[in-house]
């Protein structure tokens, strides 16, 4: 464009033509005054031909003025609808209207810029906005720290990025960076392990201690703080570090989680480094406290989920602290039921094919039914679950029955001894005495042999049983002294007897009849299919002496078996979310069987899902394998895995659950695990996958 100082302005441009045009018509006048000679028809023609040659200049005058704004129309026009793309105008050889142009030309690259500069301001907004709705939505903490990392990055527009977060001993740790070089594995105390002192040399510490930004336009003239760690990177890795700018994690309570940490600020349109801009960090610090926001409470969900799985694993604990003798119990269920839900996820032909737990939050799922798969054991009485001996209460009452033996014994002698003192034969009496000993001593050897339980009570043993509780003895004193309140008001329902008293050696009182008391297993609206003994207790010697197989009374089985009444009534009325919905299910019915026949709600194979068969086949088989229970020896591994394959030949548990169980040897890496070693005998898998025809139970 030509110089405006070469340019003449309207009023000269218009001044010039009206000169022209007015003394044109003068210019023959004076010619006709000057020249005689010439004629009237030669001055007519020479101003015509004047005139004429003026108009092209007047009409090149007014083409310009018209072009100019033209341009100046379609160019805003344009801006109007936003496109920036025109190039500087020409200009005209009027003053005023270059002057136009220029301005026009500077208003528009103004705009350009404003406009670009509010795009990239939508975009970010755009980020932040994506960014909160992501944040709020990843659950994996990985993948959250990569989005902070990776968004902060691209807003900034930096070429590197850096995370660092707060450990629980006071220090920042190295967690991740954009790039793929090495993570230090290094920390940076927040304070002096000596003294106490804040430690302020390092930009990402001196961030997190005032909880401020920093912005650093280049790390080599820098002397605020001590980046040679940065410089001592670069040497190694060829990385040339410039600019910087390190952002603090700050949650809603005022607490650092962490440092954002953002290396040489890229200019957008070449590319080259620059400083960070003051303008774009309103956003990167507006994503550092989404960031920060969005971590809280991932560490906060994770705090608690520790807390949640650490309380249900210390309850399991606690059941099997109850007893001596089940200790373990609840912690190896778990594990083995793992092992078998991993092999059963892997098999991709066969009926497991298409089982699969997705997620983590299913194998959450699965994994806590597992371990509360026996936590109504808290309301067992230990005293039942510990149950040795048929007699056994919170004790065991075979010594009040030898006392009794005694007590007969004691009054054989004193017989004996009146019986000599009155003079009859010695031989006779000895004789007698001699053979009520002996009598007397061989019934109870039998009544104690009974109490263990170790032997099936056949018919004729019960009726011996029935001959020596016959036998009586004399009690003196007050049955009813020195026992509990509680006791004394339930037998006030139970009339007294006049001392002295006889006694049967063997007693079934009607004080040994305990009620029931309020059980869940009788709500009908929990769907249990349980028989229900007639009393809650029966403490009887005789009636638990004759006990046909086991220790256990009908009422103490029931008792036992309504532990897992107890743990689906338990759980079902826990709110669990919805990623735990299936908790209770897992956790419940591990007792019941394919046929339809097992407790508490007799459910057949279409309400049994793959995780529900996988609990019952673990939990049956850490029993069979248990080497801490009172009423049995340890099962070698080959007897446990006969009885498991019996059970699946009768249909109780799962044959295909149990095929793979035994052909990827869990059996065997379980056992290695838990069992004694002498319990580690030789098991023929081959024989145990082929079904066995049996009749079902």
């Amino acid at each position: 464009m030509t110089s405006s100082k070469y340019k003449l302005s309207y009023e000269t441009w218009a001044s010039a033509l009206v000169t022209l045009f007015v003394l044109l018509p003068t210019v023959p006048a004076l010619m006709l005054v000057n020249f005689e000679w010439f004629d009237l028809r030669s001055l007519l023609l020479a101003e015509l031909l004047l005139m004429f040659a003026g108009l092209p200049v007047l009409l090149a005058w007014l083409s310009s003025i018209r072009r100019s704004l033209r341009v100046l129309n379609e160019d805003t026009r344009r801006i109007r609808q936003l496109d920036f793309s025109a190039c500087n105008s020409s200009g005209s050889l009027i003053r005023e209207l270059d002057d136009l142009h220029r301005q026009h030309d500077a208003m528009r690259g103004s705009l350009r810029a404003q406009n670009q500069a509010l795009e990239e301001a939508q975009e970010k907004l755009a980020s932040l906005v994506e960014n909160g709705l992501l944040l709020s939505s990843e659950r994996d903490k990985h993948r959250l720290l990569q989005h902070i990392l990776l968004q902060g990055k691209r807003i900034s527009n930096a070429d590197a990025a850096t995370l660092y977060l707060m450990t629980d001993h006071d220090s920042l740790r190295f967690t991740l960076r954009s790039k793929a070089d090495h993570l230090p594995d290094i920390e940076l105390p927040l304070h002096d392990p000596q003294t106490g002192a804040p430690n302020e040399r390092h930009v990402s510490t001196y961030v997190a201690l005032r909880r401020e930004t920093v912005i650093i336009d280049d790390v080599y003239r820098d002397t605020r703080f001590d980046l040679s760690g940065t410089r001592r990177f670069d040497e190694e890795s060829g990385y040339r570090t410039v600019s910087m700018l390190c952002i603090p994690l700050i949650a809603r309570g005022g607490e650092v989680l962490g440092v954002l940490q953002f290396m040489n600020a890229l200019d957008p349109a070449c590319r080259e480094v620059t400083s960070f801009s003051r303008q774009s960090l309103r956003f990167v610090e507006a994503l550092a406290s989404q960031s920060a926001v969005a971590l809280e409470n991932h560490n906060l969900i994770d705090s608690q989920t520790a807390l949640i799985d650490s309380m249900i694993e210390i309850l399991a604990g606690a059941i099997d602290a109850k007893s001596a003798y089940t200790g373990g119990h609840c912690a190896r269920v778990p594990e083995l039921a793992m092992m078998l839900a991993e092999k059963a996820c892997e098999a991709d032909e066969g009926p497991l094919a298409d089982f699969r737990f997705e997620t983590d939050d299913q194998w959450r799922e699965f994994r806590i039914g597992a371990w509360l798969h026996d936590c109504g054991k808290i309301t067992t009485p230990e005293h039942i679950v510990d149950k040795a001996t048929k007699l056994e209460t919170v004790y065991n009452r075979i010594h009040e029955i030898r006392m009794r033996f005694e007590v007969l014994l004691r009054d054989a002698m004193i017989e004996r001894l009146e019986a000599l003192a009155t003079g009859e034969s010695p031989e006779a009496v000895e004789a007698r005495y001699a053979e009520t000993a002996a009598r007397l001593t061989e019934e109870f050897d039998f009544v104690a042999e009974c109490n263990i339980g170790s032997e099936q009570m056949a018919p004729e043993r019960i009726g011996r049983l029935q001959r020596i509780a016959e036998q009586g003895w004399t009690r003196h004193f007050d049955d009813r002294l020195g026992i509990s309140h509680e006791e004394a008001a339930r037998l006030e329902a139970f009339p007294t007897v006049a001392l002295p008293a006889f006694e049967r050696l063997l007693a079934d009182k009607a004080e040994h009849l305990m009620p029931h008391t309020a059980t869940k297993a009788l709500d009908p609206k929990y769907g249990f299919k349980m028989s229900v003994p007639e009393h809650q207790f029966n403490f009887g010697e005789l009636y638990n002496l004759s006990i046909n197989r086991g220790t256990l009374t009908a009422e103490e089985r029931f008792k036992v078996n309504e532990h897992i009444v107890q743990t689906i009534v338990m759980l079902e009325n826990l709110p669990f979310p919805k990623n735990l919905q299936r908790v209770p299910e897992y956790a419940g019915t591990h007792h019941e069987t394919l046929l339809g026949t097992g407790y508490p709600r007799k459910l057949g194979p279409e309400q049994l899902s793959i995780p529900a068969r996988i609990m019952a086949i673990a939990d049956i088989f850490e029993a069979l394998t248990a080497c801490d229970r009172p009423y049995k020896e340890a099962k070698p591994l080959s007897e446990s895995l006969r009885i498991l394959a019996r059970l699946r030949d009768r249909g109780h548990i799962d044959a295909d659950l149990f095929r793979l169980f035994l052909t990827c040897g869990l059996h065997s890496a379980y056992g290695e695990r838990h069992l004694r070693p002498e319990q580690l005998d030789q098991v023929d898998v081959a024989s145990l996958l082929q079904p066995q025809v049996t009749s079902a139970e």
